[in-house]
């Protein structure tokens, strides 16, 4: 009895932790992008610089698993330097989460961190089509229900955007709803794919993160100067880099780490909760910082999302035992009619 409530507590940790990383990435990532300063920085840049900032963090967490400089030495010297195939394999899911953090950046420059958010669920049926099709996994019809709710109540946020009056940059909210999608799309491949490689040997989540971001760091530098690089060499790899620049920097590279760690001490029902919560706090912090006019439409569709996440996480009924026991009662049925 006595472990329960620390348990219970943990959990509420990990879920205001994941809540919070959400809705605070997404707020300031969008307030960096429109009303912080004048001077814009180079998205690549910053998406450059969390692959370094996570290889560092993957390197510390590998050596506080190893235990020992020379165990990691040898350990990095086996699964990296000696193993181009496996680097290669890595190099697919970085290359996608490249492209899913710039088109991140793209779509907070269009459309507000509210809209953005609730878009953003999208990840779900993307991803569930991504299980099924890769994994051969199955879902519950409720889950099918689930994944066609969200896709309505997405319709509905889309249909109408909501307005913001304090932006006053020129946007394009059509432009911002296809890097979701491009997102959305690298979500769910990415996740599911890297999940799948997880699973396919006993290497350490350490391990597999150095050689992802490894391939990241090449993948997302030559994003740099393919699309910034005059401007760069230009004014500088850090021009208009702030404080809340810095700060969606940290949480970009700290927020995946911590996520993917304290992920596995929750349950889908949590994480769908955690979801919801996000948006509930984007869209209060919206309205309070760029003005967000919420509509009828977007509210139905937010609230739409909302209940789908849940439903999505939902526990699957165990029909094994039902269908056994409608066998054990027409069994006896039958023997009472004899």
């Amino acid at each position: 009895m006595g472990s329960n409530p620390v348990s219970v507590v943990f959990k509420l940790y990990c879920l205001s932790i994941m809540t919070l990383v959400a809705a605070a990435y997404t707020v300031a990532l969008r307030y960096t992008r429109t009303i912080a300063s004048a001077d814009m920085y180079f998205s690549t840049t910053a998406v450059f610089i969390t692959e370094v900032i996570k290889l560092a963090l993957s390197v510390v967490m590998l050596s506080k698993e190893t235990g020992s400089p020379t165990r990691m030495k040898n350990t990095i010297v086996e699964h990296i330097f000696r193993s181009p195939k496996e680097l290669l394999k890595l190099s697919v899911p970085s290359i996608v989460y490249a492209i899913q953090n710039n088109m991140a950046f793209l779509a907070l420059s269009n459309l507000d961190a509210a809209v953005y958010q609730v878009t953003y669920q999208l990840k779900i049926p993307c991803t569930a089509l991504c299980t099924v099709l890769m994994l051969n996994r199955s879902l519950s019809r409720l889950q099918w229900f689930s994944v066609f709710m969200l896709c309505g109540g997405v319709t509905l946020v889309q249909w109408k955007p909501a307005e913001t009056t304090k932006v006053q940059i020129e946007q394009n909210p059509f432009l911002g709803f296809v890097a979701i999608a491009i997102a959305v799309l690298c979500s769910g491949f990415a996740g599911v794919y890297f999940e799948k490689v997880l699973k396919s040997s006993d290497t350490s989540l350490w391990i597999r993160n150095i050689q992802m971001y490894l391939s990241g760091i090449v993948v997302t530098l030559a994003g740099v100067y393919m699309t910034d690089g005059s401007n760069v060499i230009e004014k500088g790899f850090f021009f208009g880099y702030t404080p809340w620049v810095c700060f969606v920097v940290f949480l970009l590279s700290v927020g995946g780490l911590y996520t993917s760690v304290v992920v596995k001490y929750t349950d889908n029902i949590m994480k769908g909760f955690s979801a919801a919560a996000a948006i509930v706090l984007s869209t209060v912090a919206s309205v309070f910082l760029f003005g967000l006019q919420i509509t009828a439409t977007f509210a139905s569709g937010a609230v739409m999302v909302c209940v789908s996440i849940y439903l999505y996480g939902l526990p699957k009924q165990d029909t094994s035992k039902l269908t056994r026991q409608d066998g054990d009662k027409e069994s006896r049925q039958k023997l009472i009619t004899v």
